[in-house]
């Protein structure tokens, strides 16, 4: 039964039957994933997700390569905003390839698995499924690395367009995270047990796999701040639905993350991180050798303009190390996870996005025939 002051004061009722479903209901109140997809390939926990468009614009498919921890729903976050509905609305059709849902039985996991295992296979059925030999491939954050090394080891000439957005190509130029790495990595060179045991990739994976509650505390901690703000806005708003639901939402994807493979800790904190091999251009993992060249595709390049994480100076040297002639740089609004979905990143970005995207995925139509009649 209700406080009879409640009774008098309708925004007071209000926001007491709305706190009081956030607190025990939270789950009617979660707006994400509401798009329909259908799942056209399997390979283990994988999927690959496929999100038809309704305008027959005969584009090639555009693969969008998910990073690990994160939930799906930062592709489809609001039915008001969300990247694949704003993908399939401007006319491509959208395949998203989700890792699902790794635990500790998948601690062994490594870029090996997902680069050179699960990759081929999947991007595979993409292309048998939509009847495609080319594809555009985009990677966000660690997808992005996958991506990268992906086309860098030559195996897929189907590329035509690659986008890679927040992800440290020159790991120790972003700010102070690289600095850090930077001279942990100096100090680790210069003591030979340390050397032997973390550059030489003796750590235990089993040390360094991280459960997902661990991957979520730590993405709240970049900005505790933040997140106070966000709970103080809220009981502000209570008696406004549309922000709670917002706030259950965001908090859904916020709070729910997946578990990081300790063996894929060790490839991106202890080789991308800390050796920074990236920026040589050439490289070799795991005796594979791996050439930042072999990339012939259509390139856009990606940071977030408040990305503490992975700045712009981190990644924008990947614009030079290509042997792309048709490359563009874009700064995007948002930090590390924004630059996805935040609403200055669906108005300012996406129309950027897909217009990129749009003269440079004609089937039968070559990327640079088709910049020079965009420039013409």
């Amino acid at each position: 039964m209700k406080p009879q002051y409640l009774k008098r004061q309708p925004k007071l009722q209000q926001s007491y039957t709305h706190l009081k479903r956030r607190l025990f209901d939270h789950k009617s109140l979660i707006l994400s994933e509401q798009l329909p997809y259908q799942v056209i390939a399997t390979f283990d926990k994988a999927q690959v997700r496929y999100y038809a468009s309704q305008h027959n614009t005969q584009r090639i498919p555009l693969v969008l390569v998910a990073p690990l921890a994160i939930k799906m729903s930062i592709y489809d976050l609001f039915p008001y905003r969300s990247l694949v509905r704003h993908l399939s609305d401007n006319g491509f059709d959208v395949y998203l390839i989700d890792w699902g849902k790794l635990d500790r039985s998948d601690v062994h996991l490594n870029f090996e698995y997902f680069v050179f295992t699960a990759m081929p296979k999947l991007i595979q059925a993409v292309k048998q499924h939509a009847n495609c030999n080319e594809i555009s491939l985009q990677g966000w954050s660690m997808a992005g690395i996958f991506s990268l090394m992906y086309a860098a080891s030559g195996i897929d000439s189907g590329i035509r367009n690659l986008l890679i957005f927040g992800s440290p190509v020159d790991s120790h130029a972003s700010g102070n995270i690289g600095r850090g790495y930077q001279l942990a990595y100096q100090l680790i060179q210069r003591n030979a047990k340390a050397n032997k045991m973390i550059l030489n990739n003796k750590v235990p994976a089993k040390l360094l796999h991280t459960p997902g509650f661990i991957n979520a505390l730590g993405f709240k901690l970049l900005n505790p701040l933040g997140m106070l703000q966000g709970h103080l806005q809220l009981l502000k708003r209570l008696n406004n639905l549309a922000d709670v639901k917002s706030h259950a939402t965001l908090s859904d994807f916020l709070n729910n993350m997946i578990d990081y493979p300790g063996a894929v800790n060790q490839d991106m904190l202890l080789w991308i991180w800390l050796q920074n091999p990236m920026i040589q251009g050439k490289f070799t993992y795991k005796g594979r050798a791996l050439d930042l060249k072999n990339i012939q595709s259509s390139l856009l390049v990606g940071a977030g303009d408040s990305d503490s994480i992975v700045t712009a100076p981190s990644i924008q040297p990947l614009t030079t190390l290509t042997s792309s002639t048709d490359v563009a740089f874009q700064l995007i609004p948002g930090g590390h996870l924004g630059l996805m979905c935040s609403q200055g990143s669906s108005t300012q970005f996406w129309p950027v996005l897909t217009e990129w995207l749009r003269i440079r995925s004609s089937i039968g139509t070559k990327n640079t025939d088709q910049v020079k009649m965009q420039k013409n």
